[in-house]
Parts: structure tokens; C-alpha cells; sequence
């Protein structure tokens, strides 16, 4: 019988359990996310199989890979089995996913409602642990000439400066521009110093013949748009 002391590989297990041995012989679907993982870590601890090791951390994290693609490292190193460089592993596996996911979604390069922007400024703004505020600069025909950060913040605010906003806006001869922050709590409901900002730049753009189309919260589940509720 193997010793605990012993570290199991995915080498030591019958050939039709190995995921490897799986994806060569049945394609890749028929893995599942813990095989998948399994996969990047190659060996699990003294106690637990690579496999057994990955549904512990899918546990862990509700079984939500979205969930798991916003894990650090340091917060994968927390389990025993797993070190830095499997940590590295897995999160630059989850990114190489969600790259993919948005190269295979056509972005929009011009602006006709909250939807358009959405899909460019997501990539951007899902997965965050901490607030980032972004601006996209359009020109007379309603093309995005640029994207630009603002500002990153902490897990509950980021601080938006109108000066830095408009500077960069005259500077590129944007003709309007639509905001976007990120709620990494989830809510996609607008605080009171969210709307008191946005009405703040709005009517400064208005000074400047700058038009602030819309601003955007958005959460990895949705979005919520100022202009279609009617809060500017």
C-alpha cells in the first residue's frame, strides 16, 4: 500500500482515471473543470490526488471558475498541495480563457448605446479585486479613438478626478466621452457618490462642449448604465 508520506502523481493512477490520458482519448469536453486543473498542477499533496486537490479548490470557490479566476496568488498558495508556481499555473490558464472569450466577441469600435461600450470596456473591468475607473474618447462620427484608465482605487471606492478627465479629453479632441467603473463587491446599484460625480462631470462637460454619453458600473453579471436609467 503507498505510504501517505508519499506525494501521488497523476503517473501512479489507473491509465483510463489519467486527464491526460482522457483529453488524448475522449477530446477535451469530456474532462471536467477539477480534471482540467488537474491538468495545470500535475500532483496533488501527500494526502490527496491532483484531482481531489483541484474539486477542494473549486469547492472552495462555489464551483465557479469566474469565481476562481479572480483567486491571487497568494490566496491558491493557501492550499496545502499547492505552490507558487502551480498557483501561477492556474491563473494564467483562467486568463488565456477569458482572453479567448473576448477575442471570439466582436468589440464594437463605435458607440450606439450602453451595450456597445459594454463590450469594450468588460475586458477591462471584470475579475478586479479592487475599483478602476475608465473613460472611452469618441470623435464626431461616434468612433472610439482611445480607451484610458483614470484611476484605481481600493476594494470599495476609486477616486475619479474631473481635471484629469477633461484634460486628456481635450487633449485628443474628443467630441463626447462615456465613463465606467467597476463594483468588485457585485452591486450594480450606483451609490449616491457615484451619481453625484456623474452629474458632477456631466454638467462640466456640457462647459466644454465635451458630452458625457453615459457611465457604466459594471460587475462580472451585468451592467448598470446612467443614460438608461435617466440619471444623466
Amino acid at each position: 500500500m503507498q505510504s501517505y508520506d508519499t506525494k501521488i502523481s497523476i503517473k501512479s493512477w489507473a491509465e483510463e482515471d489519467r486527464p491526460r490520458e482522457k483529453l488524448s482519448a475522449q477530446g477535451r469536453r469530456a474532462l471536467t473543470d477539477a480534471e482540467l486543473i488537474a491538468i495545470l498542477i500535475s500532483s496533488g499533496s501527500r494526502t490527496e490526488t491532483a484531482v481531489e486537490l483541484s474539486k477542494r479548490i473549486l469547492h472552495h470557490y462555489d464551483n465557479d471558475l469566474n469565481n476562481l479566476g479572480k483567486a491571487s496568488i497568494a490566496d491558491l498558495s493557501k492550499f496545502k498541495g499547492i505552490g507558487e508556481a502551480k498557483a501561477i499555473s492556474i491563473i494564467a490558464a483562467l486568463e488565456v480563457g477569458r482572453r479567448r472569450n473576448d477575442t471570439e466577441t466582436k468589440v464594437l469600435d463605435s458607440i450606439t448605446g450602453s451595450k456597445d461600450a459594454y463590450n469594450i470596456l468588460r475586458r477591462f473591468l471584470m475579475d478586479l479585486n479592487h475599483e478602476e475607473f475608465w473613460i472611452l474618447l469618441l470623435n464626431q462620427a461616434g468612433k472610439v479613438t482611445a480607451k484610458e484608465l483614470i484611476s484605481k482605487g481600493g476594494l470599495t471606492g476609486t477616486v475619479a478626478d474631473p481635471k484629469i478627465i477633461f484634460s486628456i479629453a481635450l487633449q485628443q479632441n474628443a467630441v463626447s466621452i462615456v465613463m465606467a467603473h467597476n463594483h468588485p463587491s457585485g452591486n450594480l446599484k450606483p451609490s449616491q457618490l457615484d451619481i453625484d460625480l456623474t452629474r458632477k462631470i456631466a454638467s462640466a462637460g456640457k462647459l466644454l462642449d465635451i458630452k458625457v454619453l453615459d457611465h457604466l458600473i459594471i460587475t462580472n453579471d451585468g451592467y448598470y448604465s446612467f443614460a438608461d436609467e435617466g440619471v444623466i
